[in-house]
C-alpha cells in the first residue's frame, strides 16, 4: 500500500505547520544570526546606543546599549533567537556583563556553520569540531589567566581595572575612573558576598553624572514626620508591613446603618481606641524609629511624636527590604509578642539634602557591608542607564572577588584561543578540523566587530593582531587600542577582564550553537481547542475517547457541579 506524500501533514492537527530538514536549519540560523546583527553594533568602548520604545500607553522610551536590556526588551517569534535571547538573559543574571558579546559569538559560530552545511558537512561533525575546539580555547583561557589575590594591592589594581573595562562601552566612559572607583570601594565592603542587595542606588535628576558620590550606610528615599525627633542616635528601629490608617471610618471601606450622628462619633471613638492600642503596643517595644511600608494617618503619627518615636510611612518595599537587611531586623505585622519582633539598629538615623529633596540616612548599620551609590545626572533616561551600566560593573566585580582570576581585554584573549584553535585544526584530519578553522573564524569576529564599531580598519588590525600573537605566543600582550586606532599593548593600557566573564560566554555561546545546529524540524502546532465549555451550573468532563478520536462526535457527560 502506497503511503500518500502529504501523510504528516494528515497526522498534526489542523492549523499546525512543519519545517523539516534544510527548510528549518535555515530558519533557525537565520532568526540567530538576526538577533545576532541587532546587538552587534553595540559591542565595544566605541559600541553604539539603541533606542527602545513601547508601544503601551505610557510609550517609555530606553536608551541603552546594554545586550540583556535590548534582548529582554524585544520580542522575538523565532525560536532560535529565543534561545540566543534566554542565553543573554542567564549570562546576565550569572555574571552581570558579557551580554552582548556571548550572543554575537553565537551568532559568528552559527554563521560558519552555515557556510559549511551548505558544503554537504553533517551537523554533527561540525557539532564535534566545535566541542573539540571550544575545550582547548577554554584550557588556553586558564592558562593565560592570572590571579594576584595573595596581594591586596595590586588585585585592587585588577579590579579597577576590569571595572575602567567595563565601564568604557557604557555611558559613563567620560567618568570612568571615577566611577570604577566608587564600584571597587562598594564591592569590597561586601568581604566577598556576591549578595548586592547590601548595596542600594538611588537616581536623583540634577547635577551632572561626575556628582555620583558613595555613602557608607544606608539611604532611604521618605521624609521623617510632622513634628517627630529630626535626628536619633543608637536607633533601635522597627520595620513594619502594617495598616496605620483606620483611625476614621473609610467612606469606600464601610457601610454602616445608624439612627444618629452620635452612633458614628462611637464607632470612630471605637476605631481610634484600637489604634492607640495598637500604637502603644508598637512603642512599648522600645523602639526609637518606626517604618511602614503602609500609610501612616494623623492620629498614630501624633501619637509617635509624644512617644519620641521617628515615624517613616509609605516606604516602598524594596526600600524596607534593604532597610531590614542593613539594620539586622525583621520586617513585622504583629506585635504582641515580643519573641516574634526583631529589631533592627543602627548609629545615626538623620535627615540629609540630596539635591532639592530631603532623605533619611540611616549610619552605622548592623550589617557593615552596607552603603548606598547616589547618582546624578541630567535626565530619568541618563540616570537609568547609567545605573545598568554601574550593576554591571559591580555584578562583575562581586564575581572576579569571588574567582580572582583576570585576562587582557581588548580581543586579545579571542586571539590567544584562536591560535591554539588553528593548531588543533592542523592536527586534526578529516572534516572535522574545517569545523576547527570556523570555531577560530568566529572568535578572530569579536576584535574584528570591536575594530568595526570604532571606524577602524578591521582587516589591517586584526592581521597584525594575528601576526604578533603567532610570533611571540606567549609573551605578546597585543588588542585592540581604539583610543589610536591600532594595535596596543593591554598590560600598559590597563584594560583587564574577569575570567569568569569571558570563560561563561565561551561555553554558553558553544552550547547555544550545538543547541541550533541540531535542530531538523520546526513543529508550530495550534493551541488545542477547548471542546464544550462551561453551561449554566454544570461541568463539562471530556472521555478519554473523545480526547482520541478528533474526527468523532465529542462525548460528553454533564455533571452536577454540587457532584464534587
Amino acid at each position: 500500500m502506497a503511503i500518500p506524500s502529504n501523510f504528516t501533514a494528515s497526522v498534526l492537527q489542523h492549523g499546525a505547520t512543519e519545517e523539516k530538514g534544510e527548510h528549518a536549519r535555515l530558519a533557525s540560523f537565520v532568526g540567530a544570526m538576526a538577533i545576532a546583527d541587532l546587538v552587534k553594533s553595540t559591542l565595544g568602548p566605541k559600541g553604539m546606543d539603541k533606542i527602545l520604545q513601547s508601544l503601551s500607553r505610557g510609550r517609555e522610551v530606553t536608551v541603552t546599549n546594554d545586550g540583556a536590556t535590548i534582548l529582554k526588551s524585544v520580542y522575538v517569534d523565532n525560536p532560535a533567537a529565543k534561545v540566543l535571547v534566554d542565553m543573554s538573559k542567564t549570562q546576565d543574571d550569572e555574571v552581570g556583563d558579557g551580554t552582548t558579546s556571548v550572543v554575537v559569538l553565537a551568532g559568528e559560530l552559527l554563521r560558519e556553520a552555515e557556510q559549511l552545511v551548505a558544503q554537504k558537512i553533517h551537523p554533527m561533525v561540525i557539532i564535534a569540531g566545535f566541542r573539540e575546539a571550544a575545550e582547548v580555547a577554554r584550557q588556553r583561557l586558564v592558562a593565560i589567566a592570572r590571579d594576584n589575590k595573595a596581594d591586596p594591592v595590586a588585585f585592587r589594581a585588577d579590579l579597577v581595572n576590569i571595572a575602567k573595562t567595563t565601564l568604557s562601552s557604557k555611558i559613563l566612559t567620560q567618568e570612568k575612573s571615577h566611577f570604577a572607583e566608587l564600584a571597587v570601594d562598594a564591592v569590597l565592603r561586601l568581604k566577598g558576598s556576591t549578595n548586592l542587595d547590601a548595596i542600594q542606588i538611588i537616581k536623583k535628576p540634577g547635577g551632572t553624572i561626575k556628582d555620583s558620590f558613595l555613602d557608607e550606610g544606608f539611604i532611604l528615599d521618605k521624609r521623617i514626620g510632622v513634628g517627630q525627633p529630626k535626628r536619633v542616635e543608637n536607633a533601635k528601629i522597627l520595620v513594619a508591613n502594617t495598616a496605620m490608617d483606620t483611625d476614621k471610618i473609610k467612606i469606600y471601606g464601610a457601610r454602616v446603618k445608624v439612627d444618629s450622628m452620635s452612633k458614628v462619633a462611637e464607632i470612630e471613638a471605637a476605631e481610634k481606641d484600637k489604634m492607640k492600642q495598637k500604637c502603644e503596643a508598637i512603642v512599648a517595644h522600645g523602639i526609637s524609629v518606626f517604618v511602614n511600608r503602609q500609610l501612616i494617618y494623623n492620629f498614630p503619627e501624633q501619637l509617635f511624636a509624644d512617644a519620641g518615636v521617628m515615624a517613616i510611612e509609605h516606604a516602598d518595599f524594596d526600600g524596607i527590604e534593604r532597610l531590614a537587611l542593613v539594620t539586622g531586623g525583621e520586617i513585622t505585622s504583629t506585635f504582641d509578642d515580643p519573641t516574634n519582633v526583631k529589631l533592627g539598629t543602627c548609629a545615626v538615623v538623620e535627615e540629609m539634602m540630596i539635591g532639592e529633596d530631603r532623605m533619611i540616612h540611616f549610619s552605622g548599620c548592623a550589617l557593615n557591608e552596607a552603603c548606598t551609590i547616589v547618582l546624578r545626572g541630567a535626565s530619568h533616561h541618563v540616570l537609568d542607564e547609567a545605573e545598568r551600566s554601574l550593576h554591571d560593573a559591580l555584578c562583575v566585580l562581586s564575581q572576579t572577588v569571588r574567582d580572582s582570576r583576570v585576562i587582557y581585554g581588548g580581543g586579545w584573549a579571542e586571539m590567544q584561543m584562536a591560535r591554539v584553535v588553528d593548531d588543533l585544526a592542523a592536527h586534526t584530519p578529516g572534516k572535522k578540523s574545517l569545523a576547527m578553522n570556523a570555531f577560530a573564524r568566529a572568535l578572530r569576529q569579536i576584535p574584528t566587530i570591536i575594530c568595526d564599531n570604532a571606524g577602524l580598519d578591521s582587516a589591517e588590525i586584526v592581521s597584525q593582531l594575528r601576526a604578533a600573537h603567532a610570533a611571540e605566543p606567549d609573551a605578546s600582550n597585543a588588542g585592540v587600542d581604539v583610543t589610536i586606532g591600532g594595535v596596543g599593548d593591554m598590560q600598559q593600557l590597563g584594560i583587564f577582564e574577569a575570567f569568569k566573564v569571558k570563560n561563561a560566554a565561551l561555553l554558553s555561546a558553544t552550547e547555544a550553537a550545538e543547541m541550533i545546529l541540531r535542530v531538523d524540524d520546526i513543529i508550530k502546532a495550534a493551541p488545542r481547542q477547548r471542546e464544550g465549555g462551561m453551561r449554566g451550573a454544570r461541568r463539562v468532563i471530556l472521555t478519554p475517547l473523545a480526547a482520541v478520536n478528533l474526527q468523532a462526535e465529542p462525548l460528553v457527560s454533564h455533571v452536577p457541579a454540587s457532584d464534587h
